[in-house]
């Protein structure tokens, strides 16, 4: 069964300067116990998307049901089944971080002792004991992203929505916050999780969708997604520039598309298919009529991603935020 399904969502924000259609005919589906990233640059529509589906904005058209309710029709229910946690950690910092957590609790109606209980729990499963009775104040940026989402479990939702959970963390932090999301997904929980980093996709995500304008332009797993921004890529550098030349041509039998080459740089690089009988092939061809200082074969990156789905770079992007 599909514990978020999504069909048509459209979310227009109108204003005296005009109107912005921040969601235009967004379809999405995500089997209970999996991972769905949503991958998009800055304004493309996936807050946006993860507001309409957690019931903080009506969409104007289309339908959504999130753990067998309906977002429009029955949103009360809906809160009750998911967890959320936003761009910023919604966190007390003047309370500790156990206070915090009780707090959650007792505005879910679990009462004094089962508030305290759960936020026992929580803070062990979030490696925060040592510091729960610390004011949040005095936490680090990966402290109160874990106990944001600590804080987004204590109803122990069925579906949990993350929206960008790493963003300004250091790589340390975001590698932790990756472990305990998996261990989140090992145990049955159903994810939605925007992100512009797509090594964060191809480590938590079972698929991925693409947004851009309000749009989803391209659904697939992340090795899918890459194959259509171009696949492998043989890269050679050589020892004289004027051996560039030489080596595009022997390399243009057995490249997809014409090689580029950089004789500044003394490189080379082709698109291919073939994997390692393909770079055992290069070198062959190669041997005794240039001299070969590095070869190799890569993958799309984030940016090849974005720049040939969105016509965006990442750089760019962030420099926007």
């Amino acid at each position: 069964m599909a514990a978020i399904e999504a069909s048509g969502l459209v979310k227009i924000f109108r204003s005296r300067s005009g109107e912005v259609r921040a969601l235009d005919g967004v379809d999405l589906t995500v089997p209970e116990g999996t991972v769905l990233g949503l991958l998009g640059p800055n304004g493309a529509g996936k807050t946006t998307t993860v507001r309409v589906l957690t019931t903080l904005l009506k969409p104007d058209e289309g339908s959504a049901v999130v753990a067998g309710c309906d977002v429009v029709q029955d949103p009360v229910a809906v809160r009750r089944r998911i967890g959320l946690s936003g761009q910023y950690a919604a966190v007390d910092e003047y309370l500790t971080g156990r206070e915090n957590l009780k707090m959650i609790g007792r505005l879910y109606h679990l009462g004094g002792k089962g508030a305290s209980q759960r936020a026992a729990e929580l803070l062990e499963r979030f490696d925060l004991v040592d510091a729960a009775d610390r004011p949040v104040k005095g936490y680090s940026g990966g402290m109160r992203r874990r106990l944001d989402l600590a804080g987004a479990l204590v109803a122990n939702p069925p579906v949990l929505f993350l929206d960008e959970p790493t963003t300004g963390l250091d790589p340390r932090s975001r590698l932790g916050l990756w472990d305990v999301i998996a261990g989140l997904v090992r145990d049955g929980t159903t994810l939605l999780l925007t992100t512009q980093y797509l090594e964060e996709a191809d480590r938590l995500a079972d698929s991925i969708a693409v947004v851009d304008q309000g749009k989803v332009i391209a659904k697939g797993t992340s090795d899918e997604l890459k194959a259509q921004v171009g696949g492998e890529r043989l890269e050679i550098t050589v020892a004289e520039p004027e051996q560039v030349n030489a080596a595009a041509q022997v390399l243009a039998d057995i490249g997809v598309e014409e090689p580029l080459a950089d004789p500044s740089a003394r490189s080379i690089s082709v698109r291919v298919e073939g994997g390692a009988a393909i770079l055992a092939d290069a070198i062959r061809r190669l041997d005794g009529k240039v001299t070969v200082i590095d070869i190799g074969l890569s993958r799309p990156t984030l940016d090849d991603v974005f720049l040939t789905l969105t016509g965006q770079s990442v750089e760019a992007e962030e420099e926007k935020s």
